[in-house]
């Protein structure tokens, strides 16, 4: 036993060296203050109990269960088996002892042979329970409590070994302050390494060199021999066909995937992608999943048959890989391959995760820049679809959910049906000046050419009479000879004579009279008020033209009208429409962002071949509004309305009419 009262003592010294050492872990500190506590009590065993206070009711009942005992078993240490209540002295007793100072969070003794507490003369032995605060937990909750079996001694002696626990268990204050500053001094570190290495990627053009930028500064800050970063593809999510890639590998411009090496360490990531968890080979020893904490549980039950295969070629080598993590999701997988120059550990790993947490949504950023916005606008679509509809088989509920949209929508929503047909505009009223007789043009008036404008009764062109006049003054002259030879007969009494004479007069009349109308019509005139559409004359002037042929077609264009040709396959749902004014709307080629308003005038009812030699009928539309720009023979499109039907409907209306047709007998 420790004397109190000489605080320099070298045994006194060592205890304190042995509770402020630096402890890895808090199992590490408690074993070792077990340890101190058991040899400074003098107790007989010492008993490390997990007390599981609740935070709720802290007069819980609480299930004691032994950690650890001192001085450690031989057949334990042999056997590597894990205390059980048979390894402890007066279980029961110490258990209720556990209890009390759970609940009470102060140091209680009790007697070996009574349930009395505090100090009585008379007993063989003492219990002393001391309860341990957590570093993590409130003041007042207790994780742990060690029990110290003492032999029976005097109340001074009692008394003292209980004010030496006292002092002792203090440490444990110190040991969770420790603690806190190694958390936060990784924490630190772990930001700083990702302050760096981000400056460094931001630095980068793209994806592809942020990841390569990364790689590199990572080898070279760890002295690893390489670090390679693999990127999730796939359609699914974890576990839905997802393979990882390598992106980026240190010192390595290009990657060949067909390298055995490469294969290899993606089929380490996926290994690392599927478990979710960060990986090491070689995995920590059974000891230090004993002494360590849970993630060095997680560690030694890991998976590493891939990360095995990859560390193949060397014996020496270390190999981790960590997951790289956005929100919940493991976007991809950074391995880091080492030999003895390389420091790999649970404390590298666990630096080297913190700094990727932070790292990881940058690189997916620059990845999502990187791609196009049709693929970035489908991860935004698949992001929300998870929201409402989960996050396993996505894409096929999203898909679900549109098709019963799209079917539903097919079947309830009518629109109305129109009718496209080609369509080609016309004027109202047109008129064709045709020649009237054989001639040489004369003259045409200045501005009498196509798209002027004219009214009626204006000069449109002057056709040669001079043959004709010459004509007129020999039929006039074969009219007064004929006359002489009338009056002559008839006075000589000679009728057959007189009968010959006037039919030749007659004759002649008849023929000046003819001759004067066609004088007459050589000057050609405008039949009605509009413009010349067709037709200029002006380069054959002197030139002989035929009976009949055109020369000018004139037209109005205050009105205009649309003639369409419709498919005979349609011209039905416009007549079950007659009854009422059946409208529509038409698009020109020279406007065909501007709609027109039409109606129905007309159908003639005869059937010819159309453009594409299909039987059309032309049906006659009056347009509401006439615009200025508008002109006879522009072409477009129009489109009838014959009410509303249902998407469903107009959708299978063709391929049900052809259905009727083939299926007729």
């Amino acid at each position: 036993m420790i004397d109190l009262s000489k605080l320099r003592a070298p045994g006194w010294q060592r205890v304190v060296a042995e509770l402020t050492a630096t402890a890895p872990d808090d199992r590490s500190f408690l074993m070792r203050l077990l340890a101190v506590l058991a040899q400074a009590s003098g107790s007989r065993q010492a008993v490390l109990f997990a007390a599981g206070t609740s935070d709720d009711d802290a007069g819980a009942e609480v299930e004691p269960r032994p950690l650890a005992v001192w001085p450690v078993l031989p057949e334990l240490e042999r056997s590597g088996q894990p205390i059980g209540d048979a390894h402890v002295e007066h279980v029961r007793d110490c258990k209720a002892a556990v209890r009390e100072a759970a609940i009470s969070s102060k140091v209680s003794v009790f007697g070996l042979e009574e349930e009395t507490q505090f100090y009585e003369s008379g007993h063989k032995g003492y219990l002393i329970a001391v309860p341990l605060a957590a570093g993590n937990d409130s003041p007042g909750g207790v994780r742990h409590v060690v029990t110290l079996l003492l032999d029976s001694r005097s109340q001074q002696a009692l008394q003292t070994t209980i004010a030496l626990v006292e002092l002792m268990c203090g440490y444990v204050h110190g040991h969770a302050t420790n603690q806190m500053l190694s958390r936060t001094r990784a924490a630190s570190m772990a930001l700083d390494l990702a302050t760096r290495l981000i400056a460094a990627i931001n630095t980068a053009p793209n994806f592809k060199g942020a990841g390569i930028q990364l790689v590199n500064d990572l080898s070279r800050q760890l002295g690893a021999d390489r670090v390679a970063i693999g990127w999730a593809k796939g359609l699914g999510r974890r576990g839905e066909g997802v393979v990882v890639k390598t992106v980026a590998l240190s010192d390595t411009e290009q990657i060949d995937r067909r390298m055995t090496m490469v294969i290899k360490l993606e089929a380490a990531m996926d290994e690392c992608y599927d478990q979710d968890q960060p990986v090491l080979y070689p995995p920590p020893p059974e000891r230090a999943m004993r002494d360590g904490e849970e993630a060095d549980v997680l560690l030694s039950q890991a998976i590493t048959h891939a990360h095995r295969e990859l560390g193949s070629g060397d014996a020496n080598v270390k190999i981790a890989s960590l997951p790289l993590r956005v929100d919940e999701d493991v976007v991809g997988v950074l391995t880091i391959e080492s030999t003895g120059e390389g420091r790999i550990d649970l404390a590298m790993l666990e630096l080297l995760q913190s700094a990727m947490d932070l790292i990881a949504p940058v690189l997916s950023l620059r990845r999502s820049d990187d791609r196009n916005l049709a693929l970035r606008a489908y991860d935004s679509v698949l992001k929300a679809g998870s929201w409402a509809v989960g996050t396993k088989h996505t894409v096929w509920k999203l898909g679900g959910v549109a098709v019963m949209i799209f079917a539903l929508a097919v079947v309830v929503v009518q629109v109305e049906y129109r009718i496209e047909a080609p369509m080609i505009m016309r004027s109202q009223v047109q008129r064709t000046v045709s020649v009237p007789f054989d001639a040489l043009i004369a003259s045409v008036p200045e501005g009498i050419e196509s798209g002027a404008r004219v009214e009626a009764g204006d000069v449109l062109a002057v056709l040669d009479t001079t043959e004709l006049k010459l004509q007129r003054l020999d039929a006039v002259s074969q009219l007064a000879e004929a006359s002489k030879r009338a009056d002559a007969a008839l006075a000589a009494g000679k009728l057959s004579e007189y009968m010959e004479a006037s039919a030749q007069a007659a004759q002649s009349q008849a023929r000046i009279d003819l001759l004067d109308v066609q004088i007459e019509k050589a000057t050609i005139t405008a039949p009605i008020d509009g413009t010349i559409l067709e037709g200029d004359l002006r380069e054959m002037i002197g030139s002989s033209v035929k009976l009949g042929r055109a020369m000018y077609s004139i037209a109005p264009l205050g009105k205009m009208i649309v003639v369409a040709q419709v498919r005979d396959k349609d011209i039905a749902l416009l007549r079950a429409a007659g009854d009422d004014i059946t409208t529509g709307d038409i698009a020109t080629k020279a406007r065909p962002g501007d709609r027109f308003p039409c109606t129905i005038e007309r159908i003639v009812p005869l059937a010819t071949p159309d453009a594409e030699r299909r039987n059309a009928f032309e049906v006659r539309a009056t347009l509401e509004d006439t615009e200025v720009w508008m002109q006879p023979g522009m072409e477009g499109l129009v489109k009838f309305n014959t009410g509303k039907r249902s998407l469903l409907d107009i959708g299978t209306r063709r391929i049900r009419d052809t259905l009727r047709l083939w299926l007729w007998w």
